[in-house]
């Protein structure tokens, strides 16, 4: 009888220890499960955060895209206008010097005459 005793005291000994264990482990999961829980909802606010972010920098956009626009479709100023003419009867004017120095028939278009008359009036100076 003494020996069924002690199996039974043994016995209730394992017991205990396995519902322990078990306990341990179901706080364990519960741990695990509300750490999950919180990197979800963080993870779900920092993606509704990014979103946010995200159409504000479109409508960014799409601003910027609309003002671009109407400043492309708008008249320039009649300064911009006389500018645009004055400059490219300048590039009309130098295209056939340019044009003979590109093929090798013509010395540098630009600013050799200058260049010889500026050294030339800053050595008269010198004497």
């Amino acid at each position: 009888m003494t020996s069924l005793f002690a199996q039974e005291i043994h016995l209730s000994k394992r017991h205990e220890e396995i519902v322990l264990q078990r306990l341990t482990l179901l706080q364990q999961m519960e741990n695990k499960f509300l750490d999950e829980n919180k990197e979800k909802t963080s993870q779900i606010q920092a993606a509704e955060t990014a979103f946010k972010r995200n159409l504000s920098l479109l409508k960014d956009i799409e601003a910027a895209e609309k003002s671009l626009q109407t400043r492309s479709h708008s008249v320039p100023s009649p300064e911009v206008v006389s500018l645009e003419t004055l400059y490219w009867a300048s590039v009309e004017e130098y295209i056939p010097k340019w044009e003979q120095f590109l093929l090798g028939r013509a010395p540098y278009p630009i600013g050799v005459e200058n260049e010889n008359e500026a050294e030339n009036t800053t050595r008269n100076e010198a004497q």
